[in-house]
């Protein structure tokens, strides 16, 4: 199941389905929407204020993947449960680092 994320030249973008305000942060494996779009489904404690839920979001995923938290940013769905979330760095590894996420 690759349909989650798209490699990019300098990475790869991920979809991300966003609940903020949970009991903790947590990735929770890949989600189908009933359009038939894969996303990666992600909880946060942070609030959806002033960007919180987003940088929690990055820092999650930064370290989930291992790389450094400059390296993620939102770049699309900045207001939206529904996010692109770009990671720069080498796509080969990214995405094999993208199969441990699917498994959930």
């Amino acid at each position: 199941m690759q349909d989650f994320f798209r490699e990019r030249g300098d990475g790869i973008d991920l979809f991300v389905r966003l609940t903020p305000k949970s009991a903790k942060d947590a990735i929770g494996g890949v989600e189908t929407s009933a359009d038939g779009r894969s996303h990666l489904a992600v909880r946060v404690r942070a609030v959806p204020e002033k960007g919180e839920a987003n940088a929690a979001l990055e820092k999650l995923l930064a370290k989930a993947l291992g790389v450094p938290k400059n390296s993620v940013s939102v770049v699309a769905g900045g207001t939206s449960r529904l996010k692109t979330v770009h990671v720069s760095g080498d796509p080969a590894a990214l995405a094999k680092s993208m199969a441990a996420f699917a498994r959930d």
